[in-house]
């Protein structure tokens, strides 16, 4: 079997108390999938990436000296933001892109992708995790990084930056104000997409546990170069480090989810 990473763990100290997470931060496949049929052009949208997240990780997981774990592999393989039961894991289309190495799919194909791809990558995630809680004693805070598109089907989204949340709160309520003191950004509460989504990374890693968290998006044409990854990583860090003092940031807390009962 070809030697293909499904994740990169950035190294970090673990007794800061904070985690990082990075899910659609690479467009990569393994060699063996080709190009899924699609054209390489494919691999520079936002439907095989998150566009900038990897360099504002990489800076953020370096200035705070956290650790981080990056997702190894385009969504269009699969999609670690995504419950294993979740019908969308593997998609067929995805935003009017057709991928032909998606569909059909066998049953073999679908959980040999669970099991080379999405398990390793939600395995590493929660490594880090159960080490940042060791070597602290306490829950870590957990920050997942994601962006979104600048319109969507012909729409301008004014958001700059968007917070999305289930039902804990903890986390994002600082995130949220401390993002808004900044006169020049408009931020999103669960917009433009809602938080709460069963067997997620945050529920997975966060909500089932009682652990901190929150996910922030940003906007894809504010972070798509050095320049505007640098200008993020010198605004969100000061935000994260206040965040990760914050003594109640580290408690464990079980809330219920939006989505309905735990198993």
């Amino acid at each position: 079997m070809e030697d293909f990473q499904p994740f990169e763990i950035l190294p970090g100290k673990h007794d800061s108390g904070m985690v990082i997470l990075g899910d659609h931060a690479m467009n990569r496949l393994p060699e063996s999938y080709g190009k899924l049929g699609l054209p390489e052009t494919a691999f520079a949208r936002h439907i095989a990436y998150d566009i900038g997240i990897e360099g504002l990780v990489r800076s953020l997981s370096a200035r705070l000296g956290v650790p981080a774990v990056l997702g190894g592999f385009s969504r269009l393989l699969i999609d670690p933001n995504r419950g294993e039961d979740d019908p969308t894991l593997i998609m067929k289309i995805s935003d009017g892109a057709i991928i032909p190495g998606n569909h059909p799919i066998s049953k073999a194909e679908w959980q040999g992708r669970i099991e080379r791809f999405h398990r390793p990558y939600h395995d590493a995630v929660a490594m880090e995790i159960a080490k940042v809680a060791s070597a602290t004693g306490k829950a870590p805070l957990v920050l997942s990084l994601h962006s979104y598109t600048p319109a969507w089907k012909g729409v301008p989204r004014p958001w700059h930056a968007a917070v999305l949340w289930d039902s804990d709160h903890r986390a994002v309520g600082p995130l949220l104000d401390m993002l808004r003191r900044d006169p020049d950004l408009i931020v999103g509460d669960n917009e433009p997409y809602d938080g709460a989504l069963k067997g997620d990374t945050m529920y997975q890693h966060c909500m089932v546990t009682g652990i901190p968290h929150a996910l922030l998006e940003v906007r894809q044409d504010l972070i798509g170069d050095e320049a505007g990854i640098a200008e993020w990583a010198e605004r969100l860090a000061p935000v994260f480090a206040a965040m990760n003092a914050d003594p109640t940031l580290h408690e464990y807390k079980v809330h219920p989810s939006r989505t309905g009962p735990y198993a």
